[in-house]
């Protein structure tokens, strides 16, 4: 056996399950890079995983496996990067493992990740958000679901993985409701829920008891829903809703659309970042940013603060509706 299977094995069971308590879908992630990577290396190299050396898997041979990945897979940037990040903690994990190989190691860890694009992120206004609710069918069993469950999305911003994850323990709608759940990193956090909100999940409480370690939104065979099953009600509810609301259809509406909408709207009234940040769960404030470069409003007001004096504030109206018209073919 090489040097890299027991320090592969210690790395998961020792470094990631046990010292670090990685979560199942981190442990997952980096299992399937590993599976990907030693396939590539396998082919490459013409060695087995199982006698592969460290010092075979040096910078040349990874950075042939993430441009393997850009050209042959279609992975994205942000995919690149995660898949280097997993191969970047094992060398990590073994420059102290493995110290005859420290030359090779250094040479990766130095290996840059690339770089990715910026975009404005998508985000429901209010009338958005009104004709979504709307949607469900309220004298349904899964209407009355699906409402409470974008209500709680909404008016929470959690992730989806926060939402199928809720119990009904989770939920505490007496005084100063709230919502609490675990998010990433294992921090926990406790959300306020509005009234509106309160009133949705009591009703969506009665009609389908259970116990506290119950899962909260469930299917008709009493499991927890699952991301693409939540994922798939948007995008159903979208269709019908667009009808009615134009903008709407236009957009990318995924879960995570929900959460950006949260925080928008958070930002509309005047919340500080920092508290937009505590209440998404953001580890970093620059995680925030994203919604102060969305905030069309706020760019706005600060381009009223700069036109010269003897200019009017304000967007320029034309004075004529003839000339309304003619300015805007």
């Amino acid at each position: 056996m090489s040097d890299l299977a027991p320090i592969l094995q210690s790395f998961f069971t020792d470094r990631m399950i046990t010292q670090k308590h990685a979560s199942p879908c981190t442990i997952r992630s980096y299992r399937d890079t590993f599976r990907l990577f030693l396939g590539f290396a396998q082919q490459a190299t013409g060695t087995p995983p199982w006698k592969l050396d460290i010092g075979q898997l040096d910078a040349d041979l990874i950075t042939s496996f993430l441009r393997w990945l850009e050209t042959d897979r279609s992975s994205s940037p942000r995919t690149r990067n995660a898949r280097l990040s997993a191969i970047r903690s094992l060398f990590r994990y073994a420059s102290l493992r493995a110290p005859d190989n420290a030359a090779v190691i250094q040479r990766v860890l130095a290996i840059e990740a690339s770089r990715t694009a910026t975009t404005v992120i998508d985000w429901l206004t209010d009338t958005e958000s009104d004709a979504l609710l709307t949607v469900p069918d309220r004298s349904t069993w899964t209407g009355r679901r699906d409402y409470a469950l974008l209500l709680t999305a909404l008016r929470t911003g959690l992730r989806v993985s926060e939402l199928t994850q809720l119990t009904r323990r989770d939920l505490h709608l007496g005084s100063a409701a709230h919502v609490r759940c675990t998010g990433k990193g294992r921090k926990e956090r406790c959300t306020p829920l509005d009234a509106q909100t309160v009133a949705a999940l009591r009703e969506w409480l009665a009609e389908h008891p259970g116990q506290d370690n119950d899962p909260l939104f469930t299917t008709r065979r009493g499991t927890p829903m699952s991301r693409d099953a939540v994922h798939a009600r948007i995008t159903r509810y979208q269709e019908v809703a667009g009808e009615c609301c134009p903008s709407l259809a236009s957009k990318n509406l995924t879960p995570h659309t929900l959460r950006h909408s949260t925080a928008m709207h958070l930002r509309h009234a005047g919340v500080d970042n920092a508290v937009i940040a505590l209440w998404l769960g953001h580890q970093d404030i620059r995680s925030t940013q994203i919604y102060t470069h969305a905030d069309l409003k706020l760019k706005e007001q600060a381009l009223d603060r700069i036109t010269p004096p003897d200019v009017p504030p304000g967007r320029y109206k034309p004075p004529d509706q003839l000339l309304a018209f003619l300015e805007s073919l």
